[in-house]
């Protein structure tokens, strides 16, 4: 990926926060006479488009829990590590928040999903067969006489 300009990098970073390429040209600093087709020829610049690419999949995974993420939150919910909170009455209608264990349900919960994920729970069975599956028709109307 060859370097940007700054304009460009503006029009980019623009463009992802908007989705619209004629006002992020404009917010980068571009004519707004030419923005429209300033906007539709960087969008189709081979180094913008990386640039835009590489930002939206760091977005991504800034934003969007992974797979491990949510196994590994899910042990510690099971295990009693991860803390929830609970409002906890005072009297004369005062609460205080107080950070709490999981309960069983919510361990029991986090049990279940991750026994899904490595299917303990299941009572199909996963048959892996190498070679072909020949079926033998032998019942035949021959054998009804």
């Amino acid at each position: 990926m060859g370097k940007l300009t700054e304009k460009q990098r503006r029009f980019a970073d623009e463009y992802i926060r908007l989705g619209e390429a004629t006002q992020a040209a404009i917010n980068a600093g571009y004519s707004t006479k030419t923005a429209r087709s300033i906007g539709h020829e960087n969008l189709t610049k081979p180094d913008i488009k990386a640039y835009i690419d590489k930002r939206l999949n760091e977005l991504k995974k800034e934003s969007i829990a992974e797979q491990d993420e949510i196994l590994q939150f899910l042990t510690k919910v099971l295990r009693g590590e991860a803390r929830g909170t609970e409002l906890v009455g005072l009297g004369m209608g005062e609460q205080s928040v107080d950070q709490v264990p999981p309960t069983i349900a919510e361990k029991t919960r986090a049990a279940e999903l991750l026994g899904k994920r490595y299917t303990m729970w299941t009572d199909k069975q996963q048959l892996d067969v190498n070679g072909a599956i020949t079926f033998i028709d032998d019942i035949g109307e021959d054998d009804e006489t």
